[in-house]
């Protein structure tokens, strides 16, 4: 009797308490309702209760449940007769009486107490209604008049609606408890509670497969599968976690579509843990979104004609309107600490969210199990992906160590490090830049051979056949998932119209003459096409801006490049091109971080203005949005100096000038594959390391910090020791969804594939980052976020269809790198049509080509002319012209053309032959293993099964005249 006496002791305290922050009813000072129903209205709980239930709402649904499940001590007496002990509510996300689990939280504002405000919102609302029936004159009724005048319209119409919003709960079935002020000023907690026939009547209407009686044997594959199987999991036994969720299992429970006709077929022995706390609070928050609000908007659409801009239609639009400020699900116990028990999320921190376990496998089972589907596929997609990476990123490294085995050998490397050839090379910029020796640019040379060799070439094939395995090996696992987590038959329910949408329906009715219908209304393609020109016209502006962005960054690259010629002083004009390309990578990667947040932030603002009608409608749009931004912002300082830099320069004596006087800057000789290297290591390690990582973990632990400083610091301490379960996490930060963390993923996963042959070390750092990113999403997910709502799916939806994209993508351009910015074509044709041994030597001087250095423009050419220690008279540089003395000077040479064709046709051959080679790949590999497309087979089977045996023993019962359905065989205890 001790959950009894609590109960009663918190309500005695309550009902003492005058100024009725503890309770849902009527203040002390206030008349309790009376009339014909006064007594039969107090079969609801009188501490639940907040609106007569003589005054009906306008849209009332009749789903009710039992008045048992509805009274509060009703099943503190049942929790009794089955000797079930109540739970610490600082403990456990129970109520006060310690038997109802919180299945969800609101919060919202609760305005201080003051002398001059004693009236509740429920009187506010009886007196509107007693003066709309009699109407009397203000000064009739002074009293009445002077409190009206001193309410806070604002903070009644919030405190009515909530009302209104609360009593439609009741009549659904649902029980609440609020708590106001407490511990944390300003804030007042709803505690939500969905009773058992609320659940039962709900997982029907979701169509929730939940596990019968009925279990089988799994099997899995051949024989010899099998027994790979059973060796694959004998090696890699010390890298599972130790989770039960995780183990293979050999048995499996036959699930079904949840029927409170059909209850025989499930094991209802422990109706508290049938259905688990993922699956409660996603059930309530399917209530919450369905649930209508529409009294306290007419009522005070009387009096603010002006302020009917919202459509109470479910928990979306009264949080959108500050109704309420917050709605979040609990998190099972803490993690740490004196009153960290045994649950899931302790499990998850201990085998999931630390770095010490970086090398074990994620408990995927577990994670869907606590955070639900939805996030349990991206973990495991990660996973998926992060494994991949792994032969990537070996394969990646032994070219890039192959690089480094054959730099000695390499014989244009060689030939540019010959101090004996004297080549003498034309100035880099015009007046301040002297002439230069060749042989100053052995280093670069020697750098880019490490990524600019033939096994390039192998690494672009392999990775895009690793991109198409990966697609492949993902969609099977997804698959084999689907079959574990019973989503085979699942299919997404026809979502709901967002409140925007309604809104921007209701606005369209108001303005027409005559309205039709409601459901004839809905907006049109000439409804949305201001929206679709804004949209169209800001992305064309935004991406503008990017490119904008990437031609300052050149302008600096050029005037830093001058000024650093023009100094006096020794050490600035050393390692001039060093110093400018690193200066430059990392500006540019600053500019990506600050725009990616302004991008994003304006994709939004662009969706919201297109008001798409669904949440899935909206989701998608946005994605697009935003990726086609983010990529841009990321990729276009990439593509430009892999496609464009040094192209559009001119010649000596014709260069190509920009606002006036700005020479474009050019390649070094051995191309601009070095510096394109240099940009995407800076790009993708800082991105990741800074904006990734480090966002990641600082941004939650501020906004901690900025909530709990509203709170004394001389109480922090031992309010953390008293503080609730939905206290605390009120104190965490909001869960805003997967797209940030699969958008990061997803610019990855372009920076490996698409640019992968200028730099094969792509991979291995994509590797090392992910190990870290796996923890440190799981550590943000336990720890530092909200309990995110559980949300069934069974793939990872647009995501799959960008990253399909990207795999296709990345074939052309890694031709277009090998063919255009590598010299892998022009040392192949100079190999087999031009050599005269049929070797590279002489490939260096086949490449440049001749200046006479009178032909300079008047005041460009250098000031310095014997800067060398004697005068130039020919200068070369790295084209494929005909020398001045030829009939046509400087124009194009046939080897230009030769060149330009061999380069046009590997891009063609290459991308067919790898793409063809990726369709047969795809071909090759079933998307559905063949032991699942079994298992699901017999599953259909044994439901037709259950369900004719099921049959026969009805047509059997009711011939002996016992037509009670008898259960099947009880569940074994050590498979509960």
């Amino acid at each position: 009797m001790k959950g009894e006496d609590d109960v009663n002791t918190a309500r005695k305290d309550e009902e003492a308490d005058g100024s009725g922050e503890k309770l849902l009813g009527f203040n002390s000072t206030e008349e309790q309702p009376s009339g014909p129903r006064g007594q039969d209205s107090m079969w609801r709980n009188e501490k639940y209760e907040t609106v007569p239930l003589d005054v009906k709402g306008i849209d009332e649904d009749n789903s009710k449940g039992t008045r048992d499940s509805l009274y509060p001590q009703a099943a503190l007496r049942k929790a009794q007769q089955g000797n079930e002990r109540p739970k610490d509510p600082k403990l456990w996300p129970y109520f006060q009486d310690g038997l109802r689990r919180i299945d969800y939280v609101l919060t919202y504002h609760v305005q201080k107490p003051q002398s001059t405000r004693k009236l509740s919102a429920k009187s506010c609302l009886c007196f509107k209604f007693r003066r709309e029936q009699s109407s009397p004159p203000a000064h009739e009724d002074p009293e009445l008049a002077a409190q009206e005048q001193r309410l806070d319209y604002h903070e009644d119409d919030q405190r009515l609606r909530r009302e209104e919003f609360e009593e439609n709960l009741r009549e659904m079935g649902l029980e609440m408890e609020r708590e106001e002020g407490n511990k944390i000023p300003g804030v007042g907690f709803l505690k939500i509670h969905a009773p058992w026939e609320v659940l039962c009547r709900e997982a029907e209407f979701m169509k929730l497969k939940m596990p019968t009686f009925k279990k089988y044997k799994v099997s899995h594959g051949s024989s010899i599968v099998e027994k790979v199987n059973m060796f694959v999991q004998k090696v890699t036994a010390t890298l599972q976690p130790k989770v039960g969720e995780n183990r293979v299992e050999n048995e499996k429970y036959l699930s079904y579509p949840f029927s409170r006709e059909k209850q025989h077929l499930f094991d209802l022995s422990d109706r508290n843990s049938f259905f688990d706390s993922k699956t409660r609070s996603s059930i309530v928050y399917e209530i919450l979104k369905r649930t209508k609000c529409t009294r306290a908007k007419y009522i005070m659409a009387q009096q603010y004609s002006t302020r009917l801009n919202f459509m109470c239609t479910g928990i979306s639009s009264l949080l959108g309107s500050g109704v309420y400020t917050e709605a979040y699900p609990l998190h099972d116990g803490d993690i740490d600490g004196i009153n960290a028990e045994a649950n899931d999320r302790k499990i998850l921190c201990e085998e999931w969210a630390s770095y010490s376990i970086f090398y074990k496998y994620q408990p995927i089972g577990l994670i869907r199990k606590y955070f639900g589907e939805k996030v349990g596929l991206y973990f495991a997609w990660l996973g998926v992906y992060t494994q991949m990476l792994i032969p990537a990123a070996i394969v990646g490294v032994i070219v890039f160590l192959y690089g480094c085995v054959t730099v000695e050998d390499n014989i244009p490397s060689m030939e540019v490090c010959d101090e004996r050839n004297n080549i003498t090379m034309c100035p880099i910029c015009d007046r301040v830049c002297s002439y230069w020796k060749l042989v100053t640019a052995c280093g670069t040379a020697r750098a880019s051979h490490l990524f600019d060799n033939a096994a390039t070439v192998f690494f672009a094939i392999f990775m895009a056949l690793w991109a198409t395995m990966f697609m492949e090996h993902w969609k099977r696992r997804q698959m084999r998932l689907n079959y574990i987590w019973d989503l085979t038959s699942f299919e997404d329910a026809e979502s709901q119209p967002r409140a925007e949408y309604e809104f921007h329906v209701m606005k369209k009715s108001l303005k027409k003459e005559k309205p039709p219908k409601e459901e004839n209304v809905k907006l049109t393609c000439r409804d949305r096409m201001p929206a679709y020109m804004t949209i169209i016209v800001m992305m064309v502006f935004l991406i503008c801006v990017t490119l904008a962005i990437v031609f300052g960054v050149v302008l600096y690259r050029v005037s830093i490049m001058t000024a650093l010629h023009m100094s006096s002083t020794p050490s600035f004009r050393t390692n001039i091109r060093a110093t400018v390309k690193t200066t430059a990578a990392i500006i540019n990667l600053i500019i990506i971080i600050i725009m990616d947040e302004v991008y994003g932030a304006i994709a939004r603002w662009l969706t919201i203005m297109e008001v798409p009608k669904t949440d899935k409608s909206f989701e998608e749009r946005l994605i697009f949005k935003t990726f086609i931004l983010k990529f841009a912002n990321a990729f276009t300082p990439i593509v430009y100096l892999a496609f464009f830099r040094g192209r559009i320069i001119g010649r000596p004596g014709k260069y190509i000038y920009v606002m006036g006087s700005y020479r474009m800057e050019e390649c070094a000789h051995a191309g601009c594959l070095m510096e394109l290297c240099i940009q995407l290591c800076i790009t993708m390690l800082g991105k990741q390391l800074i904006q990734n990582n480090l966002f990641e973990i600082g941004v939650p632990k501020l906004k901690k910090m900025l909530r709990q400083r509203k709170i004394d610091k001389k109480h922090q301490e031992e309010l953390d020791k008293t503080l609730h379960r939905h206290e605390k996490d009120h104190f965490l930060g909001p869960f805003v969804g997967l797209n940030p963390e699969y958008m990061e993923m997803i610019i990855q996963f372009g920076m490996v594939t698409l640019f992968v042959a200028s730099f094969p070390l792509a991979p291995l750092f994509a590797l090392l980052n992910n190990i870290i990113e796996i923890r440190l999403d799981a550590k943000k997910f336990v720890t530092e976020l909200r309990r995110p709502i559980a949300v069934r799916a069974k793939d990872i939806g647009i995501w799959y269809t960008l990253l399909r994209g990207l795999s296709k993508v990345a074939v052309i351009v890694n031709a277009f790198v090998i063919s255009f910015t590598s010299d892998f074509i022009p040392r192949l044709v100079y190999q087999y049509m031009y050599s005269p041994d049929g070797t590279l030597h002489g490939f260096v001087n086949h490449t440049l080509s001749y200046f006479n250095v009178s032909h300079f423009q008047p005041g460009t050419e250098p000031t310095e002319s014997m800067h060398l220690g004697y005068k130039v008279e020919v200068c070369r540089y790295k084209d494929y012209r005909d020398p001045p003395w030829s009939d046509t000077p400087y124009e194009f040479s046939r080897q230009f053309w030769a060149i330009l064709a061999a380069r046009l046709a590997f891009v063609i051959v290459f991308q067919n032959v790898v793409m063809l080679m990726s369709d047969f790949v795809d071909w090759l590999i079933p998307d559905i293993p063949k032991d699942i497309s079994i298992q699901i087979h017999n599953e259909r089977n044994l439901i037709v099964e259950l369900f004719m045996k099921q049959e026969q023993g009805k047509k059997y019962r009711n011939t002996i005249g016992d037509p009670s359905p008898q259960p099947l065989r009880s569940r074994p205890s050590s498979q509960a």
